[in-house]
């Protein structure tokens, strides 16, 4: 496997497709999935002359499962130790969900010295949990929950998730069993320890500090029924902090967008990309 060390010795997996004279595109995954949910778009890009980049987060697929450090500032970290080994430069950064706060960390503690734009999709910044500062934010009896279903039969939970994820509890929705499958099957790869610390990262970590460090181009796409990831307090949120960056909202789509409406996602990122 191809794998990098961090500094705390723990081996992070990624994978690294198409001209490595193309211009870098690095995408960060959401919870609890792993790089390969990326396929699509790696290859789609790779075909475009891009260098298409992604990582199994630590504790996630076939990176080392680590007792501690599973948290948003050593994920931004090991993000960097990646940009570095691999000497790239001219970063096209995307995340979506927990990878979008791991994107948007990194921004906040690495700067954008190596990054010439960034894609937030579907992601949790600026702050998924209901403060007195942040009323519109999701209780902390949600996390709780899904702290316990993760914890008590994950395996059962990660299947009865898609449900939502993939916006297939809505009428008319056709069901794809291969892309839930596929979904069970990578969260099934990642260790619970870590992914019960990331449970935290996602939801408790406040990236508007990090938001507004961002300076360069930045694209914003959501889906306005995402389930998981409410619109109001994450992109739209966002979008009042950075505030040279594009919203784009998919209408009645869902969190899992990035498979569910793949090809016109694939289309809007290489326009940004490419504008």
């Amino acid at each position: 496997m191809t794998t990098i060390t961090t500094q705390d010795g723990t081996r992070i997996f990624y994978k690294d497709w198409g001209s490595r004279d193309g211009q870098p595109i690095v995408f960060s995954h959401g919870w609890p999935l792993s790089a390969d949910a990326w396929d699509a778009q790696m290859v789609f890009f790779a075909n475009q002359g891009f260098r298409t980049i992604a990582h199994d987060r630590r504790s996630h697929g076939r990176s080392d499962q680590v007792w501690g450090n599973n948290n948003m500032d050593q994920y931004a970290d090991d993000l960097a130790k990646l940009i570095e080994q691999l000497d790239l430069d001219r970063v096209i950064l995307v995340g979506h969900s927990t990878g979008g706060g791991e994107v948007t960390r990194y921004i906040g503690r690495h700067g954008t010295a190596r990054v010439a734009k960034v894609a937030l999709i579907g992601a949790v910044p600026p702050l998924m949990l209901k403060t007195e500062a942040h009323p519109i934010g999701l209780p902390i009896e949600v996390f709780d929950g899904i702290r316990q279903g993760t914890f008590d039969n994950r395996s059962q939970f990660f299947k009865d998730l898609t449900i939502p994820f993939y916006g297939y509890n809505r009428d008319g929705t056709v069901i794809s069993e291969g892309l839930r499958e596929e979904f069970w099957r990578q969260g099934m790869m990642g260790g619970l320890k870590g992914q019960l610390d990331s449970i935290r990262a996602f939801s408790e970590s406040d990236f508007t500090e990090d938001l507004q460090r961002f300076d360069v181009p930045t694209l914003v796409l959501h889906g306005d029924d995402d389930q998981i990831v409410p619109i109001g307090a994450s992109a739209l949120s966002t979008v009042k902090i950075v505030k040279h960056a594009v919203l784009k909202v998919y209408e009645g789509a869902d969190h899992g967008l990035i498979q569910t409406h793949q090809d016109r996602f694939n289309a809007d990122v290489l326009d940004f990309i490419t504008g």
